[in-house]
């Protein structure tokens, strides 16, 4: 007589562990997204990358007092998975910030790497050329004390910011990050998530079908959102409690385009679904970042807050006398 209840138990169980496992991973099996990536600053910006740097934080609960660390699948440039052009000449740096300014400072927030992005105490530094040391591995930055990231607020986490920005070369490092309890395997932390102000990124081969899951504030009455070098080779479309599937500007070859959409009350403090749908089986990187009224950059996180969106349909019932 028990035995469905332990199955449903069970069930229950696997999700919750697996959602946990999952807001580790950086990019977020559910995001669908195949690497991040970042070229080297000697390549053609039409490859797919706008300013050869990118910057992700990560968030661990204001309660946890375990150490935590920060692993970096194939930081190498060169081998496996990443984007060849003219020989392997390409160097990345992945920089690991904390402490105060690491989030809150405003150039740190920004989609493009300008200003004092970097600002925060530097913690550790590690160059990427093309040595097979790290081809297809894991590179560990850590042991790190929750107290050395910078308290967020609004997230109720301390923050770790991760800058990889492409050095001389003209290559594409294609890498992932996790979020881990451990310095050798991925354990997840839980509670913890990942974001960012600005995707760069590869489409997964294949007509597939990406999810990003900007946050949506309680201040914010339209968004406008941008995307580099999608080649038309795409559809995106916003989804979210009151949205179903609107369709979205998409950028050709070596360019910019964006849209603006509404905000309704309702989708606030929830996340968007913007869902990409690659129509062609060739790979793909490119950019992709959104901004409310106040061209304030929107975070991007691995796990939405709030859940993946649904639309609620609205029906309008009408009484006849």
């Amino acid at each position: 007589m028990f035995r469905p209840f332990l199955c449903l138990w069970w069930l229950l169980a696997s999700f919750f562990i697996t959602q946990i496992a999952q807001a580790q991973a950086v990019p977020n099996p559910g995001e669908n997204i195949a690497f991040l990536v970042t070229f080297g600053n000697k390549a053609d910006k039409s490859w797919g990358d706008d300013d050869f740097a990118q910057t992700f934080f990560f968030l661990v609960p204001k309660n946890n007092r375990q150490p935590v660390y920060i692993r970096v699948f194939d930081p190498d440039c060169g081998g496996q998975h990443d984007e060849r052009k003219f020989g392997w000449n390409t160097s990345t740096r992945f920089s690991l910030y904390g402490g105060t300014g690491a989030h809150s400072g405003a150039d740190a927030r920004r989609p493009e790497p300008s200003g004092n992005f970097r600002e925060g105490t530097l913690l550790k530094q590690q160059n990427f050329g093309a040595e097979p040391t790290y081809d297809n591995k894991w590179y560990t930055f850590g042991p790190l004390n929750p107290l050395e990231g910078e308290f967020v607020p609004e997230f109720d986490g301390y923050a770790f910011k991760m800058v990889a920005q492409g050095l001389g070369g003209d290559d594409g490092n294609l890498y992932r990050y996790f979020l881990s309890t451990s310095p050798t395997q991925n354990v997840p932390v839980e509670g913890g998530n990942a974001f960012t102000y600005e995707y760069s990124f590869r489409l997964s081969q294949g007509k597939a079908r990406t999810h990003l899951y900007p946050f949506v504030n309680d201040r914010v009455v339209s968004i406008k959102q941008s995307n580099f070098d999608l080649d038309k080779d795409a559809t995106i479309k916003i989804f979210s409690v009151a949205k179903n599937g609107h369709a979205a500007a998409v950028s050709g070859d070596n360019e910019w385009s964006s849209s603006t959409h509404p905000i309704s009350a309702k989708e606030h403090g929830l996340s968007l679904d913007m869902q990409i749908n690659s129509l062609s089986k060739a790979s793909n990187d490119l950019v992709f970042y959104v901004t409310d009224q106040y061209d304030t950059a929107l975070p991007f996180f691995a796990i939405p807050l709030g859940g993946p969106p649904k639309y609620r349909y609205e029906v309008d019932v009408k009484i006849r006398r």
